[in-house]
């Protein structure tokens, strides 16, 4: 079920099991592919651009509220609790649990099975606990999720401008078409 206020991009891809919560967004060409097992993406949760989320059969792949997803992220049969960050580039696969309020840094490498204590900051090949996660970056978490749900509103409203390949006058038409709708 995908929730009447999620924000999908127009290039992202979706399909199979997949729940979409209440104000979740997926962004440019990620894609959630709930095709062996089920996908849930939280409330308030955002999946960024070109991130890959996917399962096994027996691993489905469960998101909490408010988290953030960074780019070019693969999720992959694992958990991730409420309020985490998952940093760009980084791979989590089959089994992994990110407890709440973690931080996973980007192009962080979480193997098979690895359990993350809620409040861990995460770094490295294969990842490990470093410490946990202070003050700053717990306002960094909540600042991330609230700019990505007003970024999707917005993107959601078309005020922002999808520009067209520049192969001959289709494109020009194209984007005079979409300046007119924003103007309308």
């Amino acid at each position: 079920m995908i929730e009447s206020t999620a924000f999908i991009a127009r290039t992202a891809i979706v399909l199979g099991d997949v729940h979409l919560g209440k104000l979740a967004n997926l962004w440019y060409h990620a894609v959630l592919r709930g095709d062996t097992e089920r996908i849930v993406v939280g409330n308030e949760t955002n999946i960024q651009d070109l991130s890959m989320v996917h399962a096994d059969p027996g691993f489905p792949c469960l998101i909490g509220n408010r988290v953030t997803v960074g780019h070019r992220v693969i999720l992959h049969g694992c958990t991730v609790e409420d309020a985490c960050l998952i940093g760009m580039g980084s791979i989590l696969l089959n089994g992994v649990r990110v407890g709440r309020g973690s931080v996973i840094g980007a192009g962080a490498v979480l193997v098979e099975g690895t359990v993350v204590p809620p409040g861990s900051l995460v770094l490295g090949i294969p990842g490990r606990v470093v410490r946990e996660v202070d003050e700053i970056m717990h306002d960094r978490i909540d600042r991330s999720w609230r700019h990505y749900v007003a970024m999707a509103d917005r993107h959601r409203r078309g005020q922002f401008l999808i520009h067209p390949p520049t192969d001959g006058n289709d494109a020009a038409d194209s984007l005079l078409e979409q300046t007119e709708e924003m103007d309308s």
